[in-house]
């Protein structure tokens, strides 16, 4: 273990105010421990914070918390005067209630109110608390889709949307300089802040905002079965009660419905993964079920899996379903004769092709951000002061993340289900399950799409060093081709810059900040988007195939294949 470990480690282990249990599990850890756990300090990034609950500096415990909200403390005493007031929300997990209680403690005692819920409730509707309240900002405590090891904290500005890299710049400035968490001191004010307990109070107007959105209020629901699972997470009371409402026939997965931390029964709490539909589908065979719905532990993004005529349940991707349900959309915009010429979608830079060719195919605006929620809220916000400013129809990411209603400024799990249920709902009618509405949509386009997402996981210092290595090569020294087809266009967002390799010409990336990614466009269509992970130890491959055929088994194939021949490039085993 290197210097910086050791001190680290021996400094935590020395101090008084760690607890002795905490102590305990300092000495019982290995070295790989030891070094994931103290080789850095935990980052307070664009994200928030999120990381491995436990003891250390890299990981999250009362300390970091407590630092973090003090640092938003300092940074909302600076923007705001008068009364200031902060919604706290948290989901499922270990941990999250205590870190919520600390967080309105420590507020309260620098003169900022808190308001805080009963019991859990979703990212979204956190969103939707700070504007329904007219609050200055937001805490969310949560680790999204993460393992149940993981806990996080991240924060939302005075329209309910995540602080954007020109906001939190001067928080985590603040932040880095309250110095080492054990030491941090509560800047107590003479007056002191409440904590005020919400509950009923909000979910009702926020259901309400989601029964809202539904478009074809015409469809007959009796007889269309669908299988709902949270995950053990926030979505569900919310949830069952707008499906109740407004008529679905909802079956939710016994078992995966309580908020338990250890996600018992749940091999993994991420939509993206296949096992999250293991249990999912065995109630959906038994009921046979239509479609299966599911939101991740803190109700931001879904999955679903459609019955096919097969008799299978056919999983979705983020980038699938989110086109299918931009065209369901559109295509009702158009029956209701509206002017889209004054609409705009937002996704992100390294969202599907399929996204923009549907709003091609409509004429309608469509502006692409990089990876992170935070970024779509914002310019929903941005277009609201502007005379001729465009009206906001849908944002997504590729991450199984959507919103339909600017009410809230964060991507919304309950909205996405509701509008996913319908749009399949409505295929059904037609006689189509959404593997065929998907492919009847890219015929239409005429052109296939099929995109995966592979991960690489960089542990520890050394993974941290190789992670960033990579990243170097991708920047300095980029690929000119793989599989022997060519790269046509590469875009360096550490530098903004777009380079054409076929005429030599270079532009600048405009409305984007700066961010660690390299993306590649191939001859033959294909497109790679490399980056780390602003939330976990790893590295991301967006890989994205088209072609003239429909022909999944095989676009799947050459992505894996593109994916294969990337790692022995980069020298990655």
């Amino acid at each position: 273990m290197n210097e910086v470990t050791k001190s680290n480690y021996e400094k935590w282990l020395n101090s008084p105010v760690v607890s002795n249990s905490d102590k305990e599990k300092l000495k019982k850890m290995s070295e790989e421990e030891i070094d994931d756990s103290f080789f850095k300090e935990i980052a307070f990034g664009t994200a928030g914070i999120r990381g491995i609950l436990g003891p250390g500096t890299n990981r999250m415990n009362l300390f970091t918390v407590n630092r973090a909200t003090v640092g938003f403390g300092l940074y909302l005493k600076s923007k705001f005067k008068g009364d200031i007031y902060v919604a706290i929300s948290h989901d499922n997990r270990y941990m999250s209630r205590e870190f919520t209680l600390a967080s309105a403690e420590i507020l309260n005692k620098m003169g900022i109110n808190a308001y805080i819920f009963d019991s859990l409730r979703s990212t979204p509707e956190l969103s939707f608390t700070v504007r329904y309240k007219k609050c200055q900002g937001g805490i969310m405590i949560t680790a999204s889709h993460n393992p149940k090891e993981h806990n996080g904290y991240k924060v939302y500005d005075e329209c309910g949307c995540q602080l954007v890299p020109s906001k939190i710049k001067d928080l985590i400035d603040i932040i880095k300089n309250l110095g080492d968490p054990l030491e941090v001191k509560i800047p107590e004010s003479e007056v002191k802040g409440k904590t005020i307990i919400v509950g009923e109070d909000v979910d009702a107007p926020y259901c309400k905002l989601v029964e809202s959105i539904e478009i074809d209020k015409t469809l007959d629901k009796k007889g269309f079965k669908i299988v709902f699972s949270p995950n053990h997470g926030t979505s569900y009371v919310n949830a069952m009660r707008v499906f109740k409402d407004l008529g679905y026939e909802v079956i939710p997965v016994e078992g995966l419905c309580d908020p338990d931390p250890a996600f018992t029964g749940l091999l993994s709490p991420n939509p993206e993964d296949p096992r999250a539909f293991i249990k999912p589908i065995e109630v959906a065979k038994k009921e046979n079920a239509e479609l299966i719905v599911m939101t991740d532990p803190d109700g931001d993004r879904v999955g679903l899996a459609s019955l096919g005529k097969d008799h299978e349940y056919h999983l979705m991707t983020g980038n699938e379903s989110a086109a299918l349900l931009l065209d369901y959309i559109l295509m009702h915009k158009v029956q209701d004769k509206e002017d889209l010429s004054k609409y705009v979608v937002y996704n992100t830079v390294v969202s599907s092709m399929i996204g923009k060719a549907v709003c091609d195919y409509y004429n309608v605006r469509i502006e692409s951000f990089l990876t992170g929620f935070k970024y779509i809220g914002n310019q929903i916000e941005h277009y609201k002061h502007e005379k001729d400013g465009y009206n906001f129809l849908f944002g997504y990411e590729e991450s199984y993340g959507c919103l339909i209603s600017d009410e809230v400024r964060d991507k919304d799990g309950t909205q996405a289900i509701l509008l996913y249920s319908e749009m399949a709902l409505y295929y059904h009618k037609l006689g189509m399950d959404l593997v065929e509405a998907y492919d009847a949509l890219c015929k239409k386009l005429g052109k296939y799409y099929k995109s995966s997402l592979f991960n690489i996981y960089f542990e520890g210092s050394e993974g941290q060093a190789k992670m960033q290595s990579i990243m170097n090569e991708l920047e300095t020294k980029p690929f000119k081709e793989i599989l022997g087809n060519k790269v046509t266009v590469i875009e360096n967002y550490f530098k903004l810059s777009r380079k054409n390799l076929l005429t030599n010409e270079e532009s600048k990336i405009e409305n984007i900040p700066v961010g660690d990614l390299v993306k590649f466009f191939f001859e033959d269509g294909s497109n790679v988007s490399i980056r780390p992970s602003g939330t976990e130890p790893k590295c991301k491959f967006y890989i994205e195939v088209t072609s003239k055929e429909i022909n999944e088994k095989e676009s799947l194939k050459k992505c894996e294949a593109y994916f294969e021949e990337i790692k022995k490039v980069l020298n990655i085993k």
